[in-house]
């Protein structure tokens, strides 16, 4: 029996939009190409491309400077996503348990929704005379530090992420599954452990790693509430483009994309470990 042609029955619009898609990712991925060949110029400037090596890399990690603000944002990274991963796997399984329609689940959705949407400029005007005003005025002094104020800032946008996660993770739970350990005499904290709990998990990993890799990105906030000593590698990116772009800046922007795509890899795996197809794996950590 002969095959079908199936490209023959696509019409100009399936054509287009395959065409389409592929200058979309062309658009988006082509200036990360750029920077990644261009981390391995041996030149003075980034524009200038002289010679094929590693010498930027290896200056980039004898500059003090970037590596501090390197291990600044990992830091803050890490902390925002132990922050995030905590309130929001507590905030992402009562909304998954809510009633329909209590008032408070809609009203909690619609902060955390709030929260995703607000520009992160007028989250950092906020943030900056609030820290003033606690850490200074009211002599909270954790609050003067340039790592907690990071952390404390980072983790209100987490938050909301991990939150969404958790409970797209938990929305198709059997309640069932508690309701009959109940029944077989399990306390509360040991359903919770033994069922909630490992359901949940894949769920509240990739929130987690969504937390640190969205810290890694943070520019705008940060810029506001950074501190001395405690400069972001976003903000130090930001800083330099206003003098000359240097390779050095390329080399470990490379390094931080690398890293970012494997603890992204890392959900993916865990998530597909856990027996969801690409759809569920999507559902997941888009929340």
């Amino acid at each position: 029996m002969p095959k079908k042609n199936t490209f023959a029955r696509r019409t100009p619009t399936d054509i287009a939009l395959h065409v389409w898609g592929i200058l979309v990712f062309v658009y988006l991925f082509v200036p990360i190409a750029v920077i990644i060949a261009y981390s391995f110029n041996n030149g003075k400037v980034l524009a200038n491309f002289h010679g094929f090596g590693l010498h930027a890399y290896i200056s980039g990690i004898n500059n003090d400077i970037i590596v501090s603000s390197i291990v600044t944002s990992l830091q803050a990274a890490v902390g925002t996503a132990i922050v995030s991963t905590i309130f929001g796997t507590l905030g992402g399984v009562a909304l998954a348990r809510a009633r329909k329609g209590a008032w408070w689940a809609l009203g909690l959705t619609a902060i955390l929704g709030l929260t995703l949407v607000t520009p992160e400029i007028v989250d950092g005007i906020s943030f900056l005379p609030w820290f003033v005003t606690v850490g200074v005025d009211w002599g909270i002094t954790p609050l003067n530090n340039g790592l907690v104020r990071l952390i404390i800032s980072h983790a209100m946008f987490s938050m909301a992420i991990v939150t969404f996660i958790v409970r797209a993770r938990l929305a198709g739970m059997d309640t069932q599954l508690e309701d009959a350990a109940a029944d077989l005499g399990a306390t509360p904290w040991n359903r919770f452990k033994d069922i909630t709990l490992p359901i949940a998990a894949p769920g509240i990993l990739a929130g987690a790693l969504m937390s640190f890799t969205v810290s890694l990105d943070n520019t705008i906030l940060s810029s506001f509430v950074q501190q001395p000593g405690y400069t972001p590698w976003p903000v130090y990116i930001f800083s330099a483009v206003r003098v000359a772009l240097r390779p050095e800046v390329a080399a470990m922007s490379t390094v931080m994309f690398v890293l970012t795509l494997a603890a992204l890899g890392f959900v993916g795996f865990v998530l597909r470990k856990a027996g969801g197809n690409t759809t569920e794996i999507i559902k997941t950590m888009a929340g």
